[in-house]
Protein backbone atom coordinates (compact mmCIF):
# COMPACT_ATOMS: atom_id res chain seq x y z
CA UNK A 1 0.00 0.00 0.00
CA UNK A 2 1.44 3.61 -1.07
CA UNK A 3 1.82 6.65 1.54
CA UNK A 4 -0.43 8.07 0.08
CA UNK A 5 -3.25 5.55 0.23
CA UNK A 6 -1.54 5.45 4.09
CA UNK A 7 -2.29 8.86 4.62
CA UNK A 8 -0.30 11.04 6.59
CA UNK A 9 1.59 9.72 9.39
CA UNK A 10 -0.26 9.99 12.65
CA UNK A 11 -0.25 8.19 16.13
CA UNK A 12 -3.13 5.86 14.85
CA UNK A 13 -1.38 4.75 11.95
CA UNK A 14 2.11 5.59 12.69
CA UNK A 15 3.64 1.36 12.11
CA UNK A 16 1.26 1.03 8.80
CA UNK A 17 3.44 4.09 6.86
CA UNK A 18 5.87 3.27 8.03
CA UNK A 19 6.11 -0.34 6.89
CA UNK A 20 4.88 1.15 3.65
CA UNK A 21 7.70 3.21 2.92
CA UNK A 22 9.93 -0.24 2.53
CA UNK A 23 7.41 -1.46 0.04
CA UNK A 24 10.64 -1.53 -2.80
CA UNK A 25 13.11 -3.64 -0.55
CA UNK A 26 15.51 -5.68 -2.25
CA UNK A 27 15.52 -8.11 0.34
CA UNK A 28 12.05 -9.76 0.91
CA UNK A 29 13.14 -11.43 4.02
CA UNK A 30 14.59 -8.03 5.25
CA UNK A 31 11.58 -6.24 4.86
CA UNK A 32 9.32 -8.94 6.33
CA UNK A 33 11.36 -8.98 9.53
CA UNK A 34 10.94 -5.16 9.29
CA UNK A 35 7.59 -5.35 9.19
CA UNK A 36 7.28 -7.13 12.36
CA UNK A 37 9.83 -5.13 14.64
CA UNK A 38 8.13 -1.99 13.45
CA UNK A 39 4.53 -3.26 14.62
CA UNK A 40 5.92 -4.41 17.74
CA UNK A 41 8.13 -1.59 18.99
CA UNK A 42 5.38 1.14 17.60
CA UNK A 43 2.98 -1.12 19.96
CA UNK A 44 5.74 -0.72 22.82
CA UNK A 45 5.71 3.26 22.21
CA UNK A 46 1.96 3.33 22.30
CA UNK A 47 2.00 1.37 25.38
CA UNK A 48 4.29 2.98 27.31
CA UNK A 49 4.21 6.41 26.30
CA UNK A 50 7.38 7.67 26.98
CA UNK A 51 8.60 11.26 27.67
CA UNK A 52 10.98 12.78 25.61
CA UNK A 53 13.51 12.78 28.32
CA UNK A 54 13.29 8.78 28.74
CA UNK A 55 13.15 8.33 24.95
CA UNK A 56 16.58 9.87 24.92
CA UNK A 57 17.66 7.95 27.71
CA UNK A 58 17.10 4.44 26.41
CA UNK A 59 18.70 6.36 23.00
CA UNK A 60 21.76 7.40 25.26
CA UNK A 61 22.04 3.32 27.04
CA UNK A 62 21.78 1.77 23.56
CA UNK A 63 25.16 3.98 22.80
CA UNK A 64 26.60 2.96 25.93
CA UNK A 65 26.31 -0.51 24.87
CA UNK A 66 27.54 0.04 21.28
CA UNK A 67 30.65 2.02 22.74
CA UNK A 68 31.03 -0.72 25.59
CA UNK A 69 31.74 -3.61 22.43
CA UNK A 70 35.28 -4.68 21.39
CA UNK A 71 37.24 -7.75 19.97
CA UNK A 72 36.59 -9.61 23.08
CA UNK A 73 33.77 -8.36 24.71
CA UNK A 74 30.00 -8.45 22.69
CA UNK A 75 28.16 -6.07 25.24
CA UNK A 76 24.89 -6.25 22.53
CA UNK A 77 24.98 -10.27 23.18
CA UNK A 78 24.82 -9.51 27.07
CA UNK A 79 22.06 -7.62 26.62
CA UNK A 80 20.27 -10.23 24.28
CA UNK A 81 21.43 -12.61 26.92
CA UNK A 82 19.79 -10.76 29.94
CA UNK A 83 16.93 -10.27 28.38
CA UNK A 84 16.30 -13.90 27.31
CA UNK A 85 16.63 -13.35 23.43
CA UNK A 86 19.41 -15.28 23.23
CA UNK A 87 17.94 -18.37 24.96
CA UNK A 88 14.55 -18.01 22.40
CA UNK A 89 16.49 -17.70 19.45
CA UNK A 90 18.13 -21.04 20.76
CA UNK A 91 14.90 -23.00 21.72
CA UNK A 92 13.23 -21.78 17.97
CA UNK A 93 16.35 -22.72 16.34
CA UNK A 94 16.86 -25.90 17.93
CA UNK A 95 13.41 -27.56 18.32
CA UNK A 96 14.10 -31.36 19.38
CA UNK A 97 12.43 -35.08 18.51
CA UNK A 98 11.15 -36.37 21.51
CA UNK A 99 13.73 -38.16 23.73
CA UNK A 100 16.72 -35.84 22.48
CA UNK A 101 18.54 -33.44 24.67
CA UNK A 102 18.27 -30.33 24.98
CA UNK A 103 20.25 -27.67 24.18
CA UNK A 104 21.61 -24.00 25.34
CA UNK A 105 23.45 -21.18 24.55
CA UNK A 106 27.86 -22.00 23.90
CA UNK A 107 28.35 -18.74 26.16
CA UNK A 108 31.47 -16.73 25.32
CA UNK A 109 34.61 -18.45 26.46
CA UNK A 110 34.90 -21.49 24.27
CA UNK A 111 38.06 -22.27 22.36
CA UNK A 112 38.88 -23.48 19.34
CA UNK A 113 41.12 -26.27 18.92
CA UNK A 114 41.47 -27.63 22.46
CA UNK A 115 43.69 -30.61 22.67
CA UNK A 116 42.31 -34.16 22.21
CA UNK A 117 42.92 -36.35 25.10
CA UNK A 118 42.74 -40.09 25.84
CA UNK A 119 39.56 -41.08 27.45
CA UNK A 120 39.29 -40.81 31.16
CA UNK A 121 41.74 -37.86 31.23
CA UNK A 122 42.08 -35.00 33.78
CA UNK A 123 41.23 -31.66 32.29
CA UNK A 124 42.72 -29.98 35.15
CA UNK A 125 45.74 -28.50 34.33
CA UNK A 126 46.72 -27.01 37.70
CA UNK A 127 45.12 -29.39 40.08
CA UNK A 128 43.43 -26.61 42.03
CA UNK A 129 40.09 -27.25 43.17
CA UNK A 130 37.96 -30.09 44.34
CA UNK A 131 38.22 -33.21 42.03
CA UNK A 132 35.60 -34.28 40.10
CA UNK A 133 34.39 -37.28 37.61
CA UNK A 134 32.01 -37.00 34.82
CA UNK A 135 30.65 -40.19 33.34
CA UNK A 136 28.10 -41.12 30.93
CA UNK A 137 26.80 -42.41 27.72
CA UNK A 138 26.14 -40.61 24.34
CA UNK A 139 23.26 -42.53 22.11
CA UNK A 140 20.79 -41.79 19.48
CA UNK A 141 17.17 -41.45 20.02
CA UNK A 142 17.00 -45.22 19.00
CA UNK A 143 18.88 -46.27 22.24
CA UNK A 144 22.01 -47.33 20.01
CA UNK A 145 25.28 -46.19 21.41
CA UNK A 146 27.10 -43.34 19.01
CA UNK A 147 30.85 -44.66 18.73
CA UNK A 148 32.93 -42.27 17.77
CA UNK A 149 31.45 -38.95 18.94
CA UNK A 150 33.21 -35.93 19.72
CA UNK A 151 32.75 -34.35 22.81
CA UNK A 152 34.37 -30.86 23.22
CA UNK A 153 33.91 -29.95 27.04
CA UNK A 154 35.20 -26.80 29.13
CA UNK A 155 34.33 -25.19 32.33
CA UNK A 156 35.32 -22.47 35.27
CA UNK A 157 37.54 -23.39 37.79
CA UNK A 158 36.50 -23.29 41.51
CA UNK A 159 36.87 -19.35 41.63
CA UNK A 160 34.49 -18.98 38.49
CA UNK A 161 36.97 -18.48 35.56
CA UNK A 162 37.69 -19.40 32.64
CA UNK A 163 41.61 -20.22 31.41
CA UNK A 164 41.13 -16.77 29.07
CA UNK A 165 39.99 -14.57 31.96
CA UNK A 166 43.19 -15.23 33.58
CA UNK A 167 46.27 -15.60 31.10
CA UNK A 168 49.39 -15.85 33.06
CA UNK A 169 47.54 -17.20 35.99
CA UNK A 170 45.82 -20.21 34.56
CA UNK A 171 47.68 -23.06 32.09
CA UNK A 172 46.82 -22.57 28.09
CA UNK A 173 43.29 -25.01 27.68
CA UNK A 174 43.12 -25.69 31.46
CA UNK A 175 39.86 -27.09 32.18
CA UNK A 176 39.10 -27.83 28.52
CA UNK A 177 39.61 -30.79 26.39
CA UNK A 178 37.88 -32.91 23.60
CA UNK A 179 37.34 -37.04 23.94
CA UNK A 180 35.74 -39.39 21.54
CA UNK A 181 33.55 -42.24 22.50
CA UNK A 182 34.15 -45.68 21.95
CA UNK A 183 32.01 -48.44 20.08
CA UNK A 184 30.09 -48.09 23.75
CA UNK A 185 29.23 -44.75 23.49
CA UNK A 186 30.32 -44.20 26.86
CA UNK A 187 32.48 -41.24 28.32
CA UNK A 188 34.29 -40.25 31.47
CA UNK A 189 37.04 -37.58 32.09
CA UNK A 190 38.23 -35.39 35.51
CA UNK A 191 37.69 -31.90 36.20
CA UNK A 192 37.52 -30.06 39.18
CA UNK A 193 33.88 -28.69 40.58
CA UNK A 194 32.79 -25.77 38.98
CA UNK A 195 31.08 -22.19 40.56
CA UNK A 196 28.92 -19.99 39.79
CA UNK A 197 30.48 -16.56 38.41
CA UNK A 198 28.67 -13.01 37.07
CA UNK A 199 28.72 -12.22 33.25
CA UNK A 200 30.39 -8.95 32.63
CA UNK A 201 28.74 -6.71 35.28
CA UNK A 202 30.96 -3.46 34.94
CA UNK A 203 29.00 -1.78 31.56
CA UNK A 204 25.68 -0.61 31.01
CA UNK A 205 24.12 -4.23 30.98
CA UNK A 206 25.43 -4.83 34.25
CA UNK A 207 23.74 -1.22 35.24
CA UNK A 208 20.52 -1.99 33.88
CA UNK A 209 20.59 -5.40 35.97
CA UNK A 210 21.38 -3.44 39.12
CA UNK A 211 18.24 -0.94 38.52
CA UNK A 212 16.11 -4.08 37.82
CA UNK A 213 16.99 -5.76 41.18
CA UNK A 214 18.85 -8.41 39.08
CA UNK A 215 21.90 -10.08 40.15
CA UNK A 216 24.85 -11.11 37.40
CA UNK A 217 25.53 -14.97 38.19
CA UNK A 218 25.47 -17.84 36.10
CA UNK A 219 25.05 -20.97 38.39
CA UNK A 220 27.68 -23.61 38.20
CA UNK A 221 28.29 -25.58 34.96
CA UNK A 222 30.04 -27.69 32.46
CA UNK A 223 30.12 -26.95 28.85
CA UNK A 224 29.52 -29.47 26.29
CA UNK A 225 29.77 -29.74 22.14
CA UNK A 226 28.63 -32.91 21.12
CA UNK A 227 29.37 -33.97 17.34
CA UNK A 228 28.54 -37.07 15.55
CA UNK A 229 28.15 -38.48 11.64
CA UNK A 230 24.63 -38.59 10.83
CA UNK A 231 23.34 -36.71 13.72
CA UNK A 232 22.81 -33.20 14.77
CA UNK A 233 25.32 -31.20 17.19
CA UNK A 234 24.66 -30.82 20.32
CA UNK A 235 25.61 -27.60 22.15
CA UNK A 236 24.49 -27.98 25.83
CA UNK A 237 25.64 -27.15 29.52
CA UNK A 238 24.84 -29.55 32.56
CA UNK A 239 24.19 -27.67 35.81
CA UNK A 240 24.38 -28.53 39.63
CA UNK A 241 20.97 -28.58 40.73
CA UNK A 242 22.21 -27.47 44.80
CA UNK A 243 23.59 -24.30 43.43
CA UNK A 244 22.70 -20.89 44.98
CA UNK A 245 21.41 -19.50 41.05
CA UNK A 246 20.31 -22.25 39.23
CA UNK A 247 16.49 -20.82 39.60
CA UNK A 248 18.05 -17.30 38.77
CA UNK A 249 19.91 -18.07 35.64
CA UNK A 250 21.21 -14.26 34.67
CA UNK A 251 21.08 -15.41 30.95
CA UNK A 252 17.88 -18.33 31.49
CA UNK A 253 20.11 -21.55 30.25
CA UNK A 254 19.20 -23.48 32.81
CA UNK A 255 16.41 -26.38 31.46
CA UNK A 256 15.13 -28.97 33.99
CA UNK A 257 16.79 -31.49 31.64
CA UNK A 258 20.11 -30.21 32.15
CA UNK A 259 20.53 -30.40 36.20
CA UNK A 260 23.07 -33.22 37.32
CA UNK A 261 23.58 -34.32 40.57
CA UNK A 262 27.03 -33.44 41.69
CA UNK A 263 27.40 -36.31 44.39
CA UNK A 264 30.64 -36.04 47.06
CA UNK A 265 32.45 -39.62 47.09
CA UNK A 266 34.27 -40.14 50.74
CA UNK A 267 33.98 -44.06 50.09
CA UNK A 268 37.72 -44.98 50.10
CA UNK A 269 37.19 -47.84 48.02
CA UNK A 270 35.42 -45.61 45.21
CA UNK A 271 37.93 -42.62 45.64
CA UNK A 272 41.26 -45.25 45.27
CA UNK A 273 39.14 -46.77 42.40
CA UNK A 274 39.10 -43.70 40.82
CA UNK A 275 42.34 -42.84 40.94
CA UNK A 276 42.36 -39.97 43.68
CA UNK A 277 43.63 -39.33 46.80
CA UNK A 278 40.97 -37.45 48.43
CA UNK A 279 37.14 -37.12 48.06
CA UNK A 280 35.77 -36.02 44.73
CA UNK A 281 32.10 -35.39 43.48
CA UNK A 282 31.11 -37.86 40.78
CA UNK A 283 28.64 -36.06 38.44
CA UNK A 284 26.50 -39.04 35.61
CA UNK A 285 24.78 -37.63 32.81
CA UNK A 286 23.47 -39.14 29.32
CA UNK A 287 23.10 -37.24 26.16
CA UNK A 288 21.22 -38.52 23.32
CA UNK A 289 21.75 -36.62 19.72
CA UNK A 290 18.83 -36.33 17.35
CA UNK A 291 19.20 -38.28 13.87
CA UNK A 292 19.94 -36.09 10.84
CA UNK A 293 16.68 -35.05 9.56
Amino acid sequence: MSDQEQGYFTEENSAEVVISRNANAKNERLAEVMAVVTKHLHAAVKEIEPTQEEWFEAIQFLTKVGHACNDWRQEFILLSDSLGVSMLVDAINNRKPSGASESTVLGPFHVEDAPELPMGADICLDQKGEPMLVRGRITGTDGQPIANAKIDVWQANDEGFYDVQQKGLQPDFNLRGVFRTGADGTYHFKGVKPKYYPIPDDGPVGQMLTQLGRHPYRPAHLHYILEADGFDTLITHIFDPDDPYIHSDAVFGVKESLLAKFDLIEDPARISAAGFDRPYYEVVHDFVLAPKS
